[in-house]
């Protein structure tokens, strides 16, 4: 067994602590005698024992052995199975507490990595958005499919950080239904010596099972993922005694027993043969009833494919577009740009109360969603653009130009961006700048990123107004946030003002330590050697932008080695030590 060198503990060593924070995905924090120890599943004011699993110099990683005296904020989870299972991580949380956690986690990410005056944030931050129900909200989940100890079929999800799947015979913050088909599938699996698939061997069939249900119209789609080779000699699909297609093994048994489900309306198969951890295939063929379901989204009509991308929590979702649509203040005179707007969602909620909505999507099939959704429901003030926002806009702008038209959408009166984890691409940021628009509506899955963002806009001339966190997933750790901003116009009157610049003190950029600096305080204090890449790596993840090609691959094929967790922690607290997260 490696020894961590000074590790002040070992593996199996087994103290008692009281929990005083927690930690960003969840886990209770507590120390002793300054030594920090992260134990999953702990709350807020425990008093744990717990058990080394992995020490380090200045921080290891326990298991949870006996709640000694347990928090005023800790309940009994509803889901027997909920520490097992990785889909829920603070079922053990009053869900009071866990607004309170979230508000907190987007108010510390916006002054730490934002790098804003906390006493400012509290000015303009709102109350979280919490759910009135936050059980069955979801309304899509994705089963992998496998075998128990027992060689039994089992549905279920992977259990946190691995491929091995725990059995959920019903998931609580899914839909009822899920429960009844997924016994209907691994029944007659059991039935008909169909096989899960194996991704050690890549042999056998059922990979997945999508499930998808409408709230509003109660109609359900079931997408079976299949590792399916049947083809015959000619290359041909098989077909079954009826000359239908088959590709499950007494399919039509299968597809009488589902569609007896309450709102069954679609039931699919995506073709998955790649050795892949990506889910769905790009094959999909329907084996019963039709090709998408629909429902309802802030008054408005959807498709939804089994491909589709469709908010999952659609209670908590017309909420959030519903503030982001009262930060924009439209009129009905705007010109409004999403700029990742995926299939119109937040485009065509705003534009029933806009002038015109332009949308960019840099995914074709989303655009084409986005356009069918227009028409669909009778909008026809939005207009749909596939590309990278940095490039469809500055050819926007000259065609516009050419064709001397009002050039008031080229400076619209909002711009608003929900992008991926990631946030924002510099590049579009720059743009939105360039636009410089009257007000900026941000939504983001990431505070960290968000934060990040916040500060070059800020910096770029414009000024929080509001910020508003909403709870979209009960139970985890993740926190969905609505942000406005406006634009700051130069004052009419203005005194000079003589500064010498040697009475000031170090700027923020001045004070932050070289990547030389970084790299011999790890050294002195974890006793191994950091490179450059490493902490440009754990930099961008606390949002800490570099230039442009920075530690870029050579090309666009190479594959950058990920900073192992050991390098990520050490290099975090150097950067803790420099003030610079």
């Amino acid at each position: 067994m490696k020894v961590e060198k000074n590790a002040p503990y070992n593996k199996g060593d087994v103290l008692t602590l009281t929990i005083e924070d927690i930690g960003i995905d969840g886990e209770g924090i507590g120390k002793i005698d300054g030594y920090t120890l992260f134990v999953k599943d702990a709350v807020i004011g425990d008093t744990v024992k717990a058990s080394i699993m992995k020490a380090k110099k200045n921080y290891a990683y326990a298991h949870l052995d006996e709640v000694i005296r347990p928090s005023e904020y800790r309940v009994e989870p509803k889901c027997p199975i909920a520490r097992q299972c990785g889909g829920c991580q603070t079922q053990s949380m009053s869900y009071e507490r866990e607004l309170e956690f979230k508000q907190n986690k987007v108010r510390s990410n916006i002054v730490r990595l934002g790098g804003f005056d906390e006493a400012f944030v509290d000015s303009v931050m709102e109350p979280i958005i919490g759910m009135e129900e936050p059980w069955r909200y979801r309304n899509k989940a994705q089963f992998p499919i496998g075998k128990d100890k027992n060689g039994k079929n089992i549905a279920g999800f992977y259990a946190g950080r691995t491929h091995s799947i725990i059995p959920v015979s019903d998931c609580l913050i899914g839909t009822e239904e899920n429960k009844e088909i997924l016994g209907i599938i691994t029944g007659h699996m059991e039935k008909n010596n169909i096989q899960p698939y194996d991704e050690k061997t890549g042999k056998g069939l059922v990979r997945h099972v999508l499930i998808r249900k409408g709230f509003k119209s109660g109609q359900i789609m079931v997408c079976l993922v299949i590792n399916y080779k049947g083809t015959d000699s000619h290359g041909k699909t098989s077909k079954n005694n009826a000359g239908e297609a088959e590709y499950i093994k007494n399919q039509k048994q299968l597809t009488e027993r589902l569609s007896a489900v309450a709102g069954m309306t679609s039931i699919s198969v995506s073709i998955n043969t790649e050795n892949t951890n990506v889910i769905m295939g790009y094959e999909i063929h329907t084996i019963w009833g039709t090709d998408t379901i629909r429902d309802t989204l802030c008054g408005l009509e959807f498709e939804i494919s089994p491909l589709s991308f469709f908010q999952v929590n659609p209670v908590q979702c017309e909420k959030l577009y519903g503030q982001a649509i009262e930060y924009a203040g439209l009129t009905g005179k705007e010109t409004v740009w999403d700029l990742y707007c995926g299939i119109g969602t937040i485009t065509l909620s705003m534009a029933k109360a806009a002038g015109h909505v332009y949308g960019v999507e840099i995914i074709d099939a989303a655009i084409e969603d986005a356009k069918k959704n227009a028409v669909r429901n009778g909008l026809d003030n939005a207009d749909f653009f596939c590309g990278k926002a940095e490039e469809v806009l500055p050819e926007f702008y000259e065609k516009q130009m050419k064709e001397n038209k009002d050039a008031a959408s080229l400076h619209p009166d909002v711009i608003v961006v929900d992008p991926p984890r990631k946030g924002c691409d510099e590049k579009c940021l720059e743009t939105m700048l360039k636009m410089s628009p009257e007000r900026i509506v941000y939504v983001s899955c990431d505070s960290a990123t968000l934060a990040r963002d916040l500060r070059i806009l800020v910096d770029g001339g414009y000024e929080i107004k509001k910020v508003r966190p909403c709870d979209m997933f009960s139970h985890t750790v993740h926190v969905e946030t609505v942000c406005l901003l406006s634009k700051l116009h130069e004052a009419k009157h203005h005194i000079n003002v003589k500064v010498d610049m040697d009475e000031l003190d170090l700027t923020s950029a001045e004070a932050k330590a070289t990547y030389k600096e970084i790299e011999e305080w790890v050294q002195e204090h974890y006793g191994f050697h950091v490179t450059n890449l490493n902490i440009a790596q754990v930099k961008q993840k606390h949002g800490i932008i570099e230039r442009e090609n920075y530690n870029k691959p050579k090309s666009e094929n190479s594959r950058q080695p990920g900073c192992p967790e050991e390098k990520v922690k050490a290099i975090e607290e150097a950067l803790k030590f420099f003030q610079m997260i």
